[in-house]
């Protein structure tokens, strides 16, 4: 008997070994094709060209198009066409870092709303270098597993807003000033966002105690490892996959409204700032997609004083990544979150207007 109850220990760390390891396999080649490898070849075009493209939102004229339901069909397809292999990569991790990794590890590093937590949150997201919307799933298997809030928020915005490769095209495409404000604030961001959260939320923080009952009560599930993931892979991909969708079409027709024809030789000032600050905000964009929409305004006469404010506030946040993510927090850190990437979009358009 003493050596069975010796051995099961030692089973249970063995069946976590090869989970975590083939969660590492996943992550690192998921992320080597999905965005390490790509970004890795279009820094060398953004510093030959000094451009990645053109501007999902206009193309490379200055007008969008009308309001319409062809105007929501085309900019999807846009759309996900350039963010179809993230979305399904964090689906996956999403549903993995539920089934694959030890819960008591994620409680111990990111559970608790201390500052540490938050930045250890901000510096995993670095990484990943994904749009808010294609880190959402992940967001949302991490909620699942009771991360702190405020530890979730600072991995969500740091994805989009620390990504290194972006920060690099920004460089080499629209000015090294504007990539030292996207640094600068960005960390601002990211940070300040967490350590508030988690300060002021209503989130119970779980006790050091719960670890080691959650882990238990985890190896009470006897269902294989497959099924499990398989069934946590289809609820979340319902749960935010439809509105993702269905939030997408509606931002994609009213681009125009977001973005409208006018006269941007004239695009300057408190007013410019505080429009496309909140502009940002809700519109939605593939990962870099600030970087030739502000590249093409900025051609037809937009100030840099609103460049700016869209520089740090279309990658941060959006109107469908909130939506997916909204069961999953509660509403006044969202809401705080929205206010705090909007009044970091309008300080770094004082900062480009001096």
């Amino acid at each position: 008997m003493s050596e069975l109850t010796g051995t099961q220990p030692e089973a249970r760390k063995l069946r976590w070994v090869w989970r975590v390891a083939l969660f590492v396999i996943i992550l690192l080649v998921g992320e080597w094709y999905v965005k390490w490898n790509p970004y890795y070849h279009k820094a060398f075009i953004a510093a030959a060209k000094h451009s990645i493209g053109s501007s999902i939102v206009s193309g490379k004229g200055d007008v969008a198009p009308a309001v319409s339901l062809a105007a929501a069909w085309h900019y999807a397809v846009k759309y996900f066409q350039a963010v179809w292999q993230a979305v399904i990569l964090g689906v996956v991790v999403g549903a993995g870092v539920q089934v694959l990794i030890p819960r008591d590890w994620i409680l111990r590093t990111l559970g608790s709303r201390s500052a540490k937590s938050v930045v250890t949150a901000g510096a995993l997201s670095v990484p990943g270098m994904m749009c808010t919307c294609c880190s959402a799933p992940i967001v949302v298997g991490l909620r699942k597993q009771n991360v702190a809030a405020g530890s979730a928020l600072a991995f969500w915005l740091g994805n989009p807003v620390l990504n290194p490769a972006t920060i690099v095209f920004i460089g080499f495409v629209l000015g090294w000033q504007f990539a030292l404000v996207r640094v600068v604030l960005g960390l601002i961001l990211v940070l300040g966002v967490g350590l508030f959260v988690n300060r002021f939320s209503a989130d119970r923080e779980v006790p050091e105690s719960a670890h080691i009952a959650v882990a238990k009560a985890t190896e009470l599930d006897q269902r294989p490892v497959w099924n499990r993931f398989f069934t946590l892979l289809g609820r979340l991909t319902l749960s935010v996959v439809p509105v993702y969708i269905l939030m997408v079409l509606v931002v994609g027709a009213l681009r125009s409204w977001f973005f409208p024809a006018i006269d941007f030789g004239h695009a300057q000032g408190p007013l410019w700032i505080l429009g496309l600050a909140l502009a940002g905000a809700i519109f939605v964009i593939p990962t870099a997609g600030e970087v030739p929409i502000i590249q093409t305004m900025m051609h037809y006469g937009l100030g840099t004083g609103p460049a700016f404010a869209l520089l740090m506030t279309l990658p941060a946040i959006s109107a469908p990544s909130t939506a997916m993510v909204w069961k999953r927090f509660p509403k006044r850190a969202l809401l705080f979150t929205a206010a705090a990437t909007c009044v970091v979009g309008v300080a770094a358009g004082l900062i480009g207007s001096i």
